[in-house]
């Protein structure tokens, strides 16, 4: 007899099709019979990557944040309903599902790039290194949406490196904080979807059109512009502390070398900074002015011209194409970048909205390369007095040619590094040298000027937070008092008097609301310097009863000097009734924020034993991280004499 159920392999390997059994003679006169041999189902697999994304749900830090655990949980459970709607459906239909190993060269070799890229990043942003165990997350999460997507529209996947590249590459740009991860998650699924789904047929060959990676980072981008949403993703700091690590430049550069020698993209990548370098040139030549503010080429956006567009699957594949693709790229950037800042936005997008629009010419420009190479074929050139064939001066493979344009490419970086032009800042980045224009009146100047005081407030630099908060006053730009407070209030926490001053002045011309808005949308700081000004009755009346609420606001939020200010307020009894044991927990909970003066406060309570018990050991090493931290009054307290002060 002969089994009808369709598709069991009847070969030791997963093979699809339908098996009619197989006839096996046990001797003589034996009856004939079909054996049928069943193998395992494939869908152990992503049954077993589904259990170990779900194990992620288990880290300190996922448990610690209720939106991220969700996060994590309901991207495991839908995970989970895909693999059990696969199951039906297979076995419903009797389908036999196969996967094949392949492990692209070009896969594995970009993964080592990244992560070498991860490697020295991290290494001067420790926050890159938290951040790892939630991308592996990220890459066990595609893996197991390829293999689900895959499988439920044919029976053969190809398991390979691919998803981690892809993975790596989107996260060197952009990833969000804890409470929105989830969007993470639904880049992710762009990321499959649009691999599975927009293809088309180049060379005969049906392919992914756009840039995975590239993709998803372009509808996301563009999803977080319309809706002013920026701050609920790390994508500003990640592009700002890629200037951190030194010779970044020359690390991107040589490994970008790698890749181009292996996958002939060298063109790509110098037709984009050859561009980049002109556009800048000329720009600076006919305003007087830089277009950049801080980088002739932003290391991040020198990233951007090796990875997102050098993918050899969605960029052109002949040299004229290659060309044009690469300074579409870089006058992609220069344009966006422009477009950005007039309207007042982050301006990092510049690198991430022009790919999938240029993934979008790559036949075009591969039919004008054939066009092109037919036409200049059937043309003529005069050497020494005779006509030959132009093609007859082309002696060079394309592999030749490669290595040709990686000698210009390693002559013009080479110029652009000695002579300062990357790896150094130009003139522009001093915010002193758009005064004198902002002065006169040029209002883009005085943007510029507005954008460099930010940089340099966002580095730390008080004097640079003090005059963007004069700038954003002084009329020459649409005044933003909110922002001004925002700055002033930056410049008086890292410790500048004047920006204290000016900070209670703002409050008092044009109320308490410049720090009450930010307050009210869980800026920690804001409600802190608010509950401060209160607190001194510095621009405001003296509310002490207000002042420790907002501190209280502020501790909630996570800010340890809000938690300080509010534990003192207990131990004196200052808006808040006097209460030992509570002023103790939030001193504490201040001393571990990594507030000096709670630690010598709490220390202090902890060896005189104030309403609590005596506790000798714990004060010594309250005292301890107090002095650490640089409080002097915690160092002095280590010796046998202190008292409670502020």
């Amino acid at each position: 007899m002969k089994s009808h159920r369709r598709g069991v392999a009847v070969s030791s390997g997963f093979r699809p099709g339908n098996a009619a059994g197989r006839t096996v003679n046990r001797g003589r006169g034996a009856k004939r019979e079909a054996v049928v041999r069943r193998h395992s189902s494939p869908l152990w697999l992503p049954a077993l990557l589904t259990l170990i994304f779900a194990g992620f749900t288990l880290l300190q830090r996922v448990n610690a944040n209720p939106h991220l655990l969700a996060s994590l949980a309901a991207a495991a459970g839908l995970l989970l309903a895909g693999l059990c709607t696969l199951w039906w459906s297979v076995a419903r239909s009797g389908r036999t599902l196969t996967y094949q190993f392949v492990p692209r060269r070009v896969h594995w070799v970009q993964m080592i790039m990244h992560s070498c890229v991860f490697a020295y990043w991290g290494w001067y942003w420790r926050d890159v290194y938290h951040e790892l165990p939630l991308i592996a997350a990220q890459v066990v999460f595609l893996y197991v949406l390829d293999m689900l997507v895959c499988w439920f529209r044919r029976d053969n996947w190809i398991l390979g490196f691919g998803p981690i590249p892809i993975i790596l590459s989107m996260n060197l740009f952009l990833w969000f904080r804890d409470d929105w991860f989830y969007l993470q998650f639904a880049m992710i699924a762009i990321i499959v979807f649009g691999k599975e789904f927009l293809r088309w047929k180049r060379d005969g060959h049906l392919t992914h059109i756009f840039n995975p990676s590239a993709f998803a980072l372009f509808l996301v981008s563009v999803a977080l512009l319309a809706t002013h949403s920026t701050s609920i993703s790390w994508g500003e700091q990640i592009s700002t502390t890629f200037n951190n690590p030194p010779n970044i430049y020359l690390e991107i550069f040589l490994l970008g070398l790698v890749v181009q020698g292996l996958f002939s993209v060298t063109l790509v990548t110098l037709s984009a900074a050859a561009m980049l370098c002109v556009l800048n040139v000329v720009y600076t030549g006919a305003t007087g002015m830089y277009r950049f503010i801080d980088f002739n080429i932003h290391p991040a956006v020198f990233l951007g011209l090796h990875l997102l567009v050098t993918d050899p699957s969605t960029s052109p594949r002949r040299n004229f194409g290659k060309m044009i693709f690469g300074a579409g790229y870089g006058a992609g950037v220069f344009v966006l970048y422009g477009w950005l800042f007039s309207l007042g936005d982050p301006t990092f997008y510049d690198k991430l909205l022009c790919v999938p629009i240029l993934n979008l010419t790559v036949r075009a420009l591969d039919r004008v390369s054939i066009a092109l190479s037919a036409w200049f074929a059937r043309r003529r050139w005069v050497i020494d007095g005779k006509l030959r064939p132009l093609k007859a001066l082309s002696v060079w493979t394309p592999q030749q040619a490669n290595f040709g344009f990686m000698g210009i490419w390693v002559a013009l970086f080479g110029a652009m590094i000695f002579t300062g032009y990357l790896g150094g800042k130009h003139p522009g980045s001093d915010s002193a040298f758009w005064e004198k224009p902002c002065a006169a009146g040029r209002t883009q100047a005085c943007r510029v000027l507005g954008r460099a005081l930010d940089v340099e407030c966002q580095h730390n630099s008080a004097h640079g937070c003090f005059n963007l908060g004069m700038l954003l006053t002084s009329g020459k730009l649409p005044r933003d008092p909110v922002g001004a407070a925002r700055t002033f209030e930056h410049a008086c926490e890292i410790g500048l008097p004047e920006a204290c001053n000016s900070l209670a002045h703002l409050v008092k011309t044009d109320g308490d609301d410049v720090l009450l808005q930010p307050c009210r949308r869980g800026n920690a700081a804001s409600c802190f310097m608010l509950g401060s000004l209160y607190y001194a009755g510095q621009g405001v009346s003296r509310n002490f009863e207000y002042s420790a609420n907002l501190f209280r606001q502020s501790c909630m939020a996570g800010f340890a000097r809000g938690c300080g200010q509010l534990g003192e307020s207990y131990l004196f009894g200052e808006g808040v009734p006097k209460d030992m044991t509570k002023a103790r927990e939030i001193l504490a909970k201040a001393c571990d924020g990594g507030y000096a003066p709670g630690c010598f406060n709490v220390g202090i309570i902890d060896r005189e034993g104030i309403e609590t018990p005596k506790n000798e050991p714990l004060a010594q090493v309250r005292f301890r991280q107090g002095c650490d931290l640089g409080y002097q009054n915690a160092c002095k307290a280590l010796e046998p004499t202190a008292s409670i002060a502020r």
